[in-house]
């Protein structure tokens, strides 16, 4: 799988090499219009990056199951290697699983030309090994979208999402209520949450305020009358 991805990718990624999207607003447009997360209004894709972990996200497996929600979980390939048992469990709970690259590295500054392939098919390969699904899904890692990852991410049928709202969750000492407070002011009415269920690139611990945060947010976010789903049941536009 990964060897055919990669020839097919190769040619045009060396051609556009990893240059900053901004420079190329017309690829943009034809590659991945509404990568910025917007859907359907009266529903809300919630997301998770950096998983999966052994210590965190059976806790937010848990959590969502009590609150009756699915959401979206986009992977790290070495966290998928590390902890296959927790990414299988991720889609036999239900939820969706989508491609956050390998190894978390800044596709913009540390990532040009064919490795973007590698680092995107290797991991969109082990999730459909490891899981039995495809995922159709790509975001990446600090939202520092390349040229290449758009190219890339449409060869290997993938689409890209980016976010309207986000907890900024990832600094320590946060508290539950931060992190609902952070998301309620973004765009949450047709937009994508971005949260986190690891800290493996984040400060250590700090997914603990993320998980705290969830009922109060689901709350807040069902007294608006906002369904809260998956990027696949978003209707992105």
């Amino acid at each position: 799988m990964l060897g055919k991805a990669l020839l097919a990718c190769g040619a045009v990624v060396a051609a556009v090499q990893a240059a900053p999207l901004a420079t190329f607003v017309p690829v943009g447009k034809r590659f991945a219009p509404g990568i910025n997360g917007r859907g359907r209004d009266g529903h809300v894709a919630l997301t998770f990056d950096d998983g999966p972990d052994a210590q965190s996200t059976p806790r937010f497996l848990d959590a969502l199951a009590a609150l009756d929600v699915k959401a979206t979980f986009f992977l790290l390939g070495e966290m998928c290697l590390r902890y296959p048992d927790v990414a299988r469990r991720v889609v036999d709970e239900g939820h969706e699983v989508a491609v956050h690259s390998w190894d978390h590295r800044n596709h913009l500054r540390n990532l040009p030309g064919r490795r973007t392939a590698d680092q995107i098919a290797r991991t969109a390969d082990l999730i459909e090994v490891q899981t039995g699904v495809r995922p159709a899904y790509f975001r990446p890692p600090y939202g520092a979208l390349t040229t290449a990852d758009l190219v890339v991410a449409k060869q290997l049928g993938l689409r890209t999402v980016l976010w309207t709202a986000w907890g900024q969750d990832w600094q320590r000492g946060l508290t539950p209520q931060a992190v609902v407070d952070e998301v309620l002011r973004g765009q949450v009415d047709g937009g994508t949450v971005l949260l986190h269920d690891s800290d493996c690139t984040s400060e250590p611990g700090a997914w603990r305020a993320t998980l705290g945060a969830l009922p109060p947010l689901l709350d807040r976010l069902r007294e608006q009358g906002l369904e809260v789903g998956t990027v696949g049941a978003h209707g992105l536009r």
